[in-house]
Formats: C-alpha cells, sequence, structure tokens
C-alpha cells in the first residue's frame, strides 16, 4: 500500500518493483491480467514494462494463440537466463547451492554432504565458495548476478548473518554471512535468514500456501523449525528470533534430551533420532534415509515402524493443536523429514487436533504436506536475495552491472565458455 504525500518517481519506482514481483512469481502474465492486477491502466503498464525491457529483466512476446478476435495482448516473461542469484541451503548433513534465475527457475545446482562434525565454519564457506565459482563459470557471460541468500539450520542475528546458536551443530556466535561474503568475493552482502522462516515464506509465496494470508510452516531436519505467516507477513519477534516451534515445550516431566539444553521440547519428541530410536534403528541409517527407511518399512507392514510413527505422531498432533489454538492459522504445511513423516502419523495429528483445538479454530483449518518438497529452504534462500531487487528493480540492476567485481564474474564466464569451445 502507497503512503499519502510519495513523489511520482516513489510511486514509478513502486510500480516498476510490483509488476516485477508479479512476474517473478506468477510467471508470465498479459499486460491486460497486470492492469487488472496493479489497478492501473494500460498505458502505464506499457511505460513499466518498457522500462523493464530495456532494463533486461523481463521480456515481452505475442501470446501462442488466443482463439480471440482483436489485437492480443502482449505476455510479460522474466528474463531468467539474464538476472540471478545465488542461494544457499545449510542443513545439518547437508549443502546445498544454486543459481536461481529471476522467476524461480533452478539453473544450476550443486549439492555435497555434511559431515556432523561439530563447529565447521571454515569447511562449510570453502564448500559453499568453490560451489559459486563452478556455477559463475557457467552463467552466460552477460548474465547478471543480483544478490545472494543463505538458509541456516539456526537462529541468526538480521542484518549481518551472525548465527547466534545452532544447536545440532554446536555454533554459537559464527560470523557465517560475513565470512560467506569475504569468500564469495563478489562484493555482495550475504542475506542469511532462518531455513524454516524461509521454507514458511517460500511456500506462502509459491507453494502449498499460496492464497492463505495465515499459516503455519513446520519444518524437519535432524530438529524441528517453524515459521510463522500472520496477515500475510513472516512473525519474526522482537530481535528476529521468534518461532522456535521446535523448542515449544510438549513433554515437560519424562521429556528427551534437546540439543537447546532443555527437555521435552517438540523437536525432542519428533525429530530424526526420536523416529529412529522409536523404530529400534537407532545404529542404521540416519539423516533423510533413515527417516524415509522408517517410513518405508511402515508401509511395507512393520509393527515396530508403524508404532514408531504413531509414536511420532501424537507428539506431533500435539505441538500442532497449540499452535492451532494460538495463531487460528488457515493452514498449517510439514516440510522437510516431516513430509516423509506425516502421511503415517496423520491419524494421531488429526485426533489432537479434534481433542484439544477449539471448536471454531478447527473449523477451516487444513493441514497438508510441503509443495516444494526439499527445496523449499533453497528457494526461500532464492526469495531472499531477490528481495532488494523486487524493492527497487532499475537502481540494483544499475548497481550490479557497474561494480567492478560485476564485470570481473562476467569476464570469467566469457573465458570459460571460450575455453569449452576451443576444447
Amino acid at each position: 500500500m502507497l503512503k499519502a504525500g510519495r513523489s511520482q518517481e516513489e510511486i514509478r519506482q513502486h510500480n516498476l518493483g510490483t509488476l516485477l514481483r508479479h512476474v517473478h512469481l506468477g510467471g508470465p502474465i498479459s499486460r491486460a491480467a497486470l492492469a487488472d492486477l496493479m489497478g492501473l491502466n494500460r498505458s502505464t503498464i506499457r511505460a513499466l514494462t518498457a522500462e523493464l525491457t530495456s532494463a533486461g529483466l523481463v521480456r515481452e512476446e505475442l501470446p501462442k494463440d488466443t482463439g480471440k478476435a482483436g489485437r492480443p495482448s502482449l505476455v510479460v516473461r522474466p528474463e531468467s537466463g539474464r538476472v540471478y542469484v545465488l542461494a544457499f541451503d545449510i542443513r545439518v548433513d547437508r549443502l546445498v547451492a544454486a543459481r536461481v534465475g529471476l522467476g524461480g527457475v533452478i539453473l544450476d545446482r550443486r549439492e555435497a554432504v555434511r559431515p556432523r562434525a561439530g563447529v565447521d565454519l571454515d569447511d562449510v564457506v570453502g564448500v559453499l565458495a568453490g560451489f559459486a565459482r563452478q556455477m559463475h563459470r557457467k552463467a552466460h557471460p552477460d548474465s547478471v548476478c543480483a544478490g545472494v541468500g543463505a538458509a541456516y539450520c539456526g537462529m541468526i542475528r538480521p542484518g549481518d548473518g551472525m548465527v547466534r546458536f545452532g544447536p545440532n551443530m554446536g555454533w554459537v556466535d559464527q560470523a557465517f554471512g560475513t565470512e560467506l561474503g569475504v569468500r564469495l568475493g563478489l562484493g555482495l552482502p550475504v542475506m542469511v535468514g532462518n531455513e524454516a522462516h524461509l521454507g514458511a515464506l517460500a511456500e506462502h509465496e509459491r507453494g502449498a500456501g499460496i492464497g492463505f494470508q495465515n499459516l503455519i510452516y513446520l519444518h524437519g531436519d535432524v530438529g524441528v523449525g517453524g515459521g510463522i505467516i500472520v496477515g500475510g507477513k513472516l512473525l519474526d519477534g522482537d530481535g528476529g528470533y521468534g518461532c522456535e516451534l521446535g523448542h515449544m515445550m510438549v513433554n515437560p516431566y519424562n521429556g528427551r534430551p534437546c540439543g537447546c539444553g532443555s527437555r521435552g521440547c517438540l523437536e525432542a519428541e519428533v525429530g530424526e533420532q526420536a523416529l529412529l530410536d522409536a523404530a529400534g534403528r537407532s545404529s542404521d541409517l540416519v539423516g533423510r534415509e533413515g527417516v524415509r527407511a522408517v517410513v518405508a518399512a511402515a508401509d511395507n507392514g512393520d509393527i515396530a515402524a508403524q508404532e514408531a510413527l504413531r509414536r511420532i505422531g501424537d507428539w506431533l498432533g500435539i505441538g500442532v493443536a497449540n499452535l492451532i489454538n494460538l495463531f487460528n492459522p488457515g493452514l498449517v504445511i510439514f516440510g522437510g523429514m516431516l513430509r516423509e513423516v506425516y502421511p503415517g502419523s496423520a491419524a494421531q495429528v488429526h485426533s489432537r487436533v479434534e481433542a484439544n483445538v477449539l471448536v471454531i479454530s478447527r473449523e477451516k483449518v487444513q493441514l497438508r504436506t510441503s509443495a516444494l518438497g526439499d527445496d523449499a529452504t533453497l528457494i526461500g534462500a532464492a526469495e531472499l536475495a531477490f528481495s532488494k531487487l523486487l524493492a527497487s528493480p532499475l537502481d540494483v540492476l544499475a548497481e550490479m552491472t557497474s561494480h567492478p567485481t560485476a564485470r570481473r564474474q562476467q569476464a570469467l564466464a566469457r573465458e570459460a565458455q571460450e575455453a569449452s569451445a576451443l576444447s
């Protein structure tokens, strides 16, 4: 919503960002549809799209077949190959990097196993920087990197990407964002967010939560994190550390020990280790493979695995019931490891919702698994990286293309392409 008293230039910048955001999130869209969405006349939309086209952010095409008489409205598409961001997803046991084009298209991707070996800042930064160099070399010489975003499995200080606390790997006050920015050498700040917060935003904008203004996203990795969208915006708390849903107390008397130092947290009762222990598989596979092995065994009739899923589902249901009573969401989404676990635990979760949620609050709430799957947090990191470009497209693009580091990266990409052509 525009505030009264804004100058014409501020209104123009706002409209450019809004139009680009519609194209970025919604994909190809006609000028006529944009005019309806934005409440602007078609001549204004034409002027805005002309500016964005000239900047290389979008392109306009004739629709393939309208089936209607008269002059068709041009379709506006994002220039996914020319403008991209780097996105990183730092999980407890895996590192993921991607080059993501405008429009949310994953253009290139790299993954590596992350050993569970404690504080490993230097190793993590080194691997991610190496992935970034590889992806830059494969980028088109005239493409532009417009931002860098990272999702980390811990509590992140807003502004500088400091990991204040990462319980599963022992990270305390690790300058992750700053160190990664230095190693990347792009002259761009690394925007870092909590993985579950970013997963919530991604599902809200691109996944199961489209159209919902109030939702809860529960993300299972080794532990459990969460993100809450209220009125279309992320609930982040006073210091940016809100929505640590995995550390909500659900079993205060006989609870399992949690990595945070407490007992009986939701994370301790429904996380990876709780499931493996309940299924009697603590010495077998770990990580997502271990969780999937239990789920597969349950599907094949393994009684211990089925009982483990029921037990996990009961604790998960208690947590979900509390959250629904507190926030009255329209949707609860299960992502990460919980996406695998939920189908076999759904009966227990629904039973707890029926028994423990206020009638009015449970009338319309829906429970779904993530539509973005394992990529929810990675996509959230990419959207974080795109945020500045979408707020002020032409200014940010001009800054990127004039930056010495951007020119150096373009030169590296050209050299790589030339070497490939000669080989």
